[in-house]
C-alpha cells in the first residue's frame, strides 16, 4: 500500500504532468498560427511525452493500490513574443517539473517507501533530458537571432521529431 502522503503528492504530479501536455498543445497551437509547423511538431510530440508521464504515473499508482484523483487542468497561456519566448518559457516549465520531481524523491525517501524511490528514478533522468533538450533549442534559437534563414533551418529540424513511448 502506498502511504498516504506519497498518493497525494502523485496525484498533485499526474495533475501536473498533465498540464504540461495541455500547455505544450496551447503551444503548438501558437506555432501552428505563425506558419512553424516544424516547432509545433515539436510540441506535439512533447505533449503526447508529458501524457505518457502523466499515465505511468497513475499506472503506478493503480498498481500499488492506491487511487488516483483528477484535478481541474489550470489554462495555460496561449501567446508568446516570439519562438525563443516560447522556448524559454518551454526551459523555465521543465525547471519547475524537475524541482516537482526531486520533491517526490526526497518525500519517498522520506516515507521510506522504496517502491515509489525506484519507480522516479526514471522522472529523475528524464528530466535531465528534458531540459537538456529545451536548452538546446533555445541556445540554438539565440544563435540564430532574427536571421530567417536559421529560423527555417531550426523548424525544419524540429519538424523531424517523433514520438516514441519508453517503457520502464
Amino acid at each position: 500500500m502506498i502511504p498516504e502522503r506519497m498518493l497525494k503528492a502523485l496525484n498533485r504530479q499526474i495533475n501536473a504532468e498533465f498540464y504540461s501536455a495541455y500547455l505544450y498543445l496551447s503551444m503548438a497551437t501558437y506555432f501552428e498560427s505563425i506558419s512553424l509547423k516544424g516547432f509545433a511538431n515539436w510540441m506535439r510530440v512533447q505533449a503526447k511525452e508529458e501524457l505518457m508521464h502523466a499515465m505511468k504515473l497513475f499506472d503506478f499508482v493503480v498498481e500499488r493500490g492506491g487511487r488516483v484523483k483528477l484535478d481541474g487542468i489550470e489554462k495555460p497561456p496561449s501567446e508568446w513574443k516570439s519562438p525563443l519566448d516560447a522556448f524559454e518559457a518551454v526551459y523555465r516549465h521543465e525547471v519547475k517539473v524537475t524541482s516537482m520531481i526531486n520533491e517526490l524523491v526526497d518525500l519517498a525517501l522520506e516515507e521510506k517507501d522504496h517502491a515509489s524511490y525506484a519507480f522516479l528514478q526514471w522522472y529523475v533522468m528524464e528530466q535531465v533530458e528534458e531540459e537538456a533538450s529545451a536548452d538546446e533549442i533555445v541556445q540554438k534559437l539565440k544563435l540564430v537571432g532574427d536571421e530567417k534563414s536559421g529560423l527555417f533551418a531550426i523548424d525544419q529540424e524540429l519538424a523531424k521529431r517523433q514520438f516514441t513511448e519508453v517503457q520502464q
